[in-house]
């Protein structure tokens, strides 16, 4: 058996255009990662995506519009998946009084139930992750929360000029 050659240093171009793309494919695996778990757990009948969403409501009592926001979810697939976990008994979901377009969502029992699961998994995880010394997963993560900064600024940086063309 031969030894692969190392690879060569990315250049900062080749690296700025491969981290979106490795972001996306480590949450694809974490989904994956969710899926077995909520199989194992006998929850079938909602998804790794959904259970994400769970996890955005968190303990809180929040708007559909503060999920979306805070979940960077597209609104059709939003309602699409919070309709199945207002069906499927995860979430309780009150209209308001106010305006009977919106609503306040909140975690069920059952939902909670998800949520407990699933930190248990993410505590699992991280402590095997942190099991090795030189893991790295501190300054992994403060890097990708600057990358996140980084490109909000610039987001930012474009509605603004935007604006400023009107």
């Amino acid at each position: 058996m031969t030894n692969a050659a190392p690879h060569a240093p990315l250049s900062p171009a080749q690296i700025a255009q491969d981290l979106p793309r490795l972001i996306e494919r480590m949450h694809r695996r974490y989904l994956d990662v969710v899926r077995i778990e909520l199989a194992r757990h006998g929850f079938n009948d909602i998804s790794p995506v959904q259970a994400m969403m769970l996890g955005t409501i968190g303990g809180e009592e929040i708007s559909v519009r503060d999920l979306i926001e805070r979940g960077y979810y597209l609104g059709s697939n939003a309602s699409y998946n919070l309709k199945n976990l207002v069906d499927g008994g995860y979430v309780d979901r009150q209209a308001s009084e106010r305006d009977r377009r919106s609503a306040r969502l909140k975690l069920s029992a059952k939902g909670r139930e998800i949520l407990e699961t699933l930190a248990k998994l993410n505590v699992q995880m991280a402590e095997n992750l942190l099991s090795d010394e030189n893991h790295g997963l501190d300054t992994t993560q403060q890097t990708l929360r600057r990358l996140e900064r980084r490109w909000t600024d610039s987001i930012r940086s474009e509605d603004r000029a935007e604006d400023a063309e009107f």
